[in-house]
């Protein structure tokens, strides 16, 4: 992560520019931090802002038995995410069991996450932090 050549923006639209194309849809492939695997399509996702928390991103969330103490929780609250509708827009993704009405997006191939939130809810709407991916 310390690399800046794959960084994501995380303000400004400036560092956007190649990544969203005029119609708001990413320009450019998703592809995991980590593996490198694609995770969405060009012009399949929308970009949006809402402020929403993540937890900090490891490999295979909640195998430590859960011993964390409730509201103390390592994380990010990220503004920039891919917008995406269907869960079938996804190429590779895997989501966690439910964390209340929240279940996380995660890398299908190394498990690494979370790269993304979606409630329960809702069952239109799955957000892909920028920060948490590389686009190619």
């Amino acid at each position: 992560m310390d690399s800046g050549e794959a960084d994501c923006p995380t303000g400004g639209s400036a560092g956007r520019a190649g990544l969203v194309a005029q119609d708001g849809k990413n320009s450019k492939t998703v592809l995991c931090q980590r593996c490198g695997s694609k995770v969405l399509c060009p012009g399949v996702a929308l970009f949006t802002e809402k402020e929403l928390f993540l937890p900090a991103m490891r490999k295979k969330l909640g195998s430590a038995g859960g011993a964390q103490v409730e509201g103390e929780v390592d994380g990010d609250t990220l503004t920039a995410h891919w917008l995406v509708d269907d869960m079938y827009a996804f190429e590779n993704v895997g989501f966690t069991k439910d964390v209340g009405n929240v279940k996380y997006l995660i890398c299908a191939d190394c498990e690494i996450g979370p790269i993304g939130w979606h409630c329960v809810e809702d069952k239109k709407s799955f957000y892909v932090a920028l920060e948490r991916v590389k686009h190619a």
